[in-house]
C-alpha cells in the first residue's frame, strides 16, 4: 500500500515489488489539504518564520513550542 507519491511510482520501486511479488492496494492519493496537522505545522512554521530570535539550542526550541 502507498499514496501514489511520485517516489512511490519509480521504475527502481516498481521493479523491487515486482521481484518480491508484493500486490498493491489501490489508495487515494495523498493531498496535505485533507490532513489537517500539515495546516498546523504551517501555521507553527509561519509563526517561527515571523520570530526576530530563533531557538539556539533544543532547550530554546522546546520552550517556542510551548509557548506557542
Amino acid at each position: 500500500m502507498d499514496d501514489n507519491a511520485w517516489p512511490h511510482q519509480t521504475l527502481a520501486v516498481q521493479e523491487l515489488l515486482e521481484s518480491e511479488d508484493i500486490t498493491l492496494m489501490d489508495w487515494p492519493a495523498y493531498f496535505p489539504d485533507l490532513n489537517p496537522i500539515e495546516h498546523l505545522w504551517d501555521a507553527l512554521g509561519r509563526r517561527f518564520a515571523a520570530r526576530l530570535h530563533l531557538p539556539e539550542n533544543t532547550q530554546q526550541l522546546k520552550q517556542m513550542l510551548i509557548n506557542e
